[in-house]
């Protein structure tokens, strides 16, 4: 495929468009060689040792692909990041008012095993060591989540990653005092051991000059209002947005391979939520794993995460390998 191949929307996303009634694209899209060689002269700043402290497990990023593609990023993010600041700067000057520092905020979205967390914490590490030195940090979406006790009071734990099990005020509020450049916020906090929001303890996100906000439906919109009242969504505070994608049936593998691995780690100790699945044979447990992608995951996966897609202003597209075979970038 041609670097500067247009993208269609619907099934052929990533297909070259073809026939004189196509729909102009709003990306572009890079094959992985091609958009390797926008790292230039960027200087790999992390280690191979790094490299597999921050990768999640069944996620087997490697140095050479940080090179190839994230250090691209990176380059790509830096931009963006100096541009807003000039023009933030601009618009004091013009308003005569004294700067606020504001975060720069990327939003990372993707399915549910997809790689949002290796890369939301590879490009922390990434950033954080451009010669500027900006202060990083990385937010996740879950601790947003409602607890477990009113998603089951509410029938939602079935829905649990579903628009509907979020505390959207809440995440919308944190969001609003970061880019209001407030002081000591709080991000709530969630255990994946417990498999719930962790009562009264919090991440303090004290003012930094670039937030990673990553979860599975940052993207997602919502119905607009009558009479034109605000209704902000949470893209709305980003400055720039990233999407994980992959094929359906390639994630389904991913989500259903972990399941199986953490049955054999994490699954383990009694303490953790999910430790009945450890005591089960492993075709039980394959069929659970399948329940829960078909009935949970899969159909958040169709209903809100996927169609949140075109919205982003970077799409990573993963092989069956978890390696990026090609990258879309929407067009300024």
């Amino acid at each position: 495929m041609d670097a500067m191949s247009n993208i269609k929307a619907g099934n052929g996303f990533w297909s070259e468009q073809e026939g004189p009634d196509s729909i102009p694209s709003p990306y572009r899209v890079f094959s992985a060689n091609d958009w390797a060689k926008f790292r230039a002269d960027t200087p790999l700043t992390l280690t191979n040792d790094e490299v597999v402290r921050l990768r999640s497990s069944g996620d087997p990023i490697s140095l050479d692909e940080v090179r190839d593609i994230y250090l691209s990023l990176s380059r790509l993010l830096s931009s963006h990041v100096e541009a807003s600041q000039q023009l933030f700067e601009q618009r004091q000057q013009f308003l005569n008012i004294s700067p606020d520092k504001t975060p720069f905020v990327i939003g990372i979205a993707g399915s549910v095993a997809v790689g949002k967390s290796t890369t939301a914490r590879i490009l922390k590490e990434l950033m954080a060591r451009w010669p500027s030195s900006p202060k990083v940090d990385l937010v996740t979406t879950d601790g947003f989540l409602l607890p477990n006790k009113t998603l089951l009071e509410n029938n939602l734990m079935e829905k649990k990653g579903f628009p509907e099990s979020y505390n959207v005020s809440e995440v919308l509020n944190f969001l609003s005092r970061i880019k209001a450049g407030e002081a000591g916020v709080e991000a709530p906090l969630y255990s994946h051991f417990n498999y719930d929001v962790m009562p009264d303890q919090f991440q303090i996100v004290d003012r930094p000059d670039i937030l990673i906000f990553e979860g599975i439906n940052v993207l997602q919109s919502r119905d607009l209002p009558e009479e034109g009242n605000a209704v902000p969504f949470v893209s709305d505070f980003f400055d720039f947005s990233i999407y994980i994608d992959a094929e359906e049936n390639i994630i389904e593998k991913w989500y259903v391979d972990r399941f199986m691995r953490l049955r054999e780690t994490a699954f383990l100790d009694p303490g953790s939520f999910f430790h009945r699945y450890s005591k089960i044979n492993e075709a039980d447990a394959l069929e659970i794993a399948q329940g829960l992608w078909n009935r949970t995951n899969l159909a958040n996966l169709r209903e809100n995460i996927l169609p949140t897609r075109p919205r982003a202003d970077l799409i990573l597209k993963k092989g069956v390998d978890h390696s990026v075979e090609q990258v879309a970038l929407r067009k300024l």
